[in-house]
């Protein structure tokens, strides 16, 4: 599965490189392990297993500067165990050795929540600054954003305001957009228009299709074809731009902001309640909500900390435009309105 909000440009040509780099340190954590077998100063040392997604481990995401703190102050050693999450944890189901996952994300937390594998995570949700009313106590976010989207502001004066205004704009002002059924920010998507139309949606999709350049599988291609100049607006993030300004200096990709709202997209952790290190445990998600977490987030992840005001964020994050309304369906919403969601998305852009 993609991850939308982290993986720009400059990531996905290191991409090759980053994959060497962790193979390698794949293979230094295996000789790591036979060594502290050997040493008994080494075996004492307690290990916190963190199940994360591929992006989030790697040398351009957040979870390396994440170890480093965390080991700062606990006194552990905090291993990432890579790849897709569900899937794994449930094939492994009680006999998991994961003590936390995290990367998790709100298309997926039915699921999940269903399996029983996870524990309340224990912490204040009054901490959270969120664009919804947090009250879920096993899956907690550490980061956010809402979908919209990017949209190159050379190519586009005026940009839309509604899906109404995209439907009417310009035949040449194509956008990309991402598979609902293989990407989650395509998901995403699907379910921000059934949110809004309701009964309307396929319609709302009819109207969208001829706008439409292509769909691909994934964020990333999406992104890539749009950086590359394929088409002069692309679904992406609220928090895409910060990216450009930040490390490219270039303020023309611009979020598209529809004065009805957004669809907000959070990225969460969890407990596993059979974890054999549970104080470890709950130490690590007491940490997510500290600034030492926190404030590696937006440039670590291109995304909103979750557990900070705005006018905590990094200037850049700040100044870009934000909706005023999030568009959002709960949990039990979602998982109702999915098949019907994407069904409608298929056979509009079918015909």
């Amino acid at each position: 599965m993609d991850h939308p909000i982290q993986l720009h440009p400059t990531a996905l040509k290191q991409k090759g490189y980053a994959m060497t780099r962790t193979y390698f340190r794949a293979a230094g954590l295996f000789l790591a392990s036979l060594l502290a077998g050997l040493s008994p100063a080494h075996a004492q040392t307690p290990i916190l297993t963190v199940y994360a997604p591929d992006y989030f481990a790697s040398e351009w995401g957040p979870g390396p500067a994440i170890e480093q703190a965390f080991e700062a102050r606990c006194g552990c050693d905090l291993q990432y165990a890579t790849g897709d999450l569900l899937p794994r944890l449930l094939l492994e189901g009680a006999s998991t050795p994961a003590d936390i996952v995290i990367g998790l994300n709100t298309d997926v937390t039915a699921k999940a929540r269903a399996s029983g594998l996870f524990a309340p995570h224990g912490q204040d949700n009054a901490a959270l600054h969120l664009p919804v009313d947090w009250t879920d106590d096993v899956f907690l976010p550490f980061d956010w954003s809402y979908l919209s989207f990017i949209y190159d502001s050379g190519k586009i004066t005026t940009p839309p305001r509604s899906f109404e205004d995209l439907i009417a704009a310009p035949a040449d002002q194509k956008i990309i957009i991402q598979d609902p059924r293989s990407s989650i920010s395509g998901l995403a998507l699907v379910l921000w228009v059934k949110a809004q139309y309701g009964d309307e949606a396929a319609a709302i999709w009819q109207a969208l299709a001829p706008r439409i350049l292509t769909v691909t599988k994934g964020w990333s291609e999406a992104y890539g074809l749009f950086t590359d100049g394929e088409a002069p607006m692309v679904l992406s993030f609220t928090t895409s731009p910060a990216y450009h300004i930040i490390a490219e200096a270039d303020d023309t990709k611009r979020a598209a902001i529809f004065e009805a709202g957004h669809y907000p997209y959070f990225e969460l952790a969890a407990k596993l309640a059979g974890t054999d290190q549970p104080e470890l445990a709950d130490e690590f998600m007491a940490f997510i909500l500290t600034d030492d977490f926190q404030n590696i987030i937006p440039q670590g992840n291109w995304s909103y900390p979750s557990a900070q005001a705005r006018s905590e964020w990094p200037q850049a994050f700040q100044d870009l435009p934000i909706p005023d309304k999030a568009i959002y369906l709960t949990e039990a919403e979602a998982e109702a309105a999915r098949d019907a969601a994407i069904e409608e998305w298929r056979r509009a852009l079918s015909q």
